[in-house]
């Protein structure tokens, strides 16, 4: 593994921000920590790059400790390039200069090599002289990502690199930006709390609540196979439904019996995302469009059940049904998520 976090505590002051935090990224990895404003992943970055001492734990980078009991090794000793959320350009360097810049203990001609490389792979060779104001926000945000990646880092950090820009462009550049640093063989560790970015980015996921990872796992599991009710509210859309248990492995709701485990529970509830409700005209189970949200090829409709409960179904935008109407659905669930209802 490059990176390994464990057992890691910060606080400020009397209020305890991160708390028994652990994971670990192997070398040419993207790890991403996802969660709420407040949740502590700011924080848990900062630990890594060395701006804040850690309380408790350790941060191992490439097996050796640089944070622990007694151990902190400055920020510029650790061999870790980091892309701030306004990218920090310095205006007054050309885009040359900016990606240069953390290569002055290089020889000039080794410099130049190096950047015309990196602007090259991040598709800025034409701009190489232009000056930050002179280019757009996606570009200026590849400058920034070409400047942490000059040195060669053991590790990039990227803070919520996209929050600055459209919601059209964050999403191209999330993938263009994973694409970048695939190709540059870097590891990297994303700080969000746009779910969207961290799919499109991350090969791992970790969700943080209250200070601590409720669930590291690929972006599939996170969506799929939910480890607590708040990953699965956290990420993706759904619903849930009261369910009854049957027996051991079948669980009835208002739409159907479904295969899956019961827990050992009676009462439970259960996950319905909007893959899971499939738009049916042959089906005799009815629902009333309650609303709709266009999304080009697809349609997101809100739906009322017969008890009055909602469902949410992703269908196909040439099936354009106007609000009240009734429209035949049916369940297609590969995975059976429950959990407890909450009190």
């Amino acid at each position: 593994m490059l990176l390994e976090v464990e057992n890691l505590r910060h606080a400020y002051g009397d209020q305890e921000v991160v708390r028994g935090l652990r994971f670990s990224l192997a070398r040419g990895a993207i790890g991403c920590l996802l969660g709420p404003s407040g949740c502590g992943k700011t924080t848990v970055l900062r630990c890594i790059a060395g701006f804040e001492a850690v309380q408790e734990g350790e941060i191992r980078l490439a097996g050796r400790v640089v944070s622990g009991a007694g151990v902190m090794v400055p920020p510029e000793r650790r061999r870790i390039g980091m892309v701030f959320q306004d990218y920090a350009l310095f205006p007054h360097l050309s885009v040359a200069a900016n990606i240069a810049f953390g290569l002055h203990a290089s020889p000039q001609a080794e410099r130049a090599v190096r950047v015309r490389e990196l602007a090259a792979l991040v598709g800025l060779a034409a701009a190489l002289d232009k000056y930050p104001h002179e280019i757009s926000g996606g570009q200026q945000q590849r400058v920034a990502l070409a400047r942490a990646l000059a040195p060669r880092p053991e590790l990039l950090l990227l803070d919520e690199p996209f929050s600055n820009l459209d919601v059209d462009l964050r999403e191209r550049l999330s993938l263009e930006v994973r694409d970048i640093i695939k190709a540059s063989g870097a590891t990297a560790v994303l700080v969000t709390h746009d779910q969207q970015e961290a799919f499109a980015m991350a090969d791992e996921i970790g969700v943080l609540h209250d200070g601590r990872i409720q669930q590291w796992d690929s972006p599939y599991n996170l969506y799929h196979r939910p480890a607590n009710r708040f990953v699965a509210d956290f990420v993706g859309q759904g619903v849930f439904l009261p369910a009854k248990a049957l027996n051991g492995q079948q669980l009835q709701i208002e739409l159907g019996v479904l295969q899956g485990d019961t827990q050992g529970m009676e009462n439970l509830e259960v996950l319905l995302r909007p893959d899971d409700v499939v738009h049916d005209d042959a089906a005799p189970t009815q629902a009333e469009v309650v609303h709709k949200a266009f999304r080009g090829a697809e349609i997101l409709y809100t739906l009322r059940l017969t008890s009055g409960r909602k469902v949410l179904a992703l269908v196909p935008s040439h099936h354009n049904h106007a609000l009240g109407e009734k429209i035949g659905i049916r369940l297609d669930v590969d995975h059976v998520v429950a959990f407890r209802p909450e009190n």
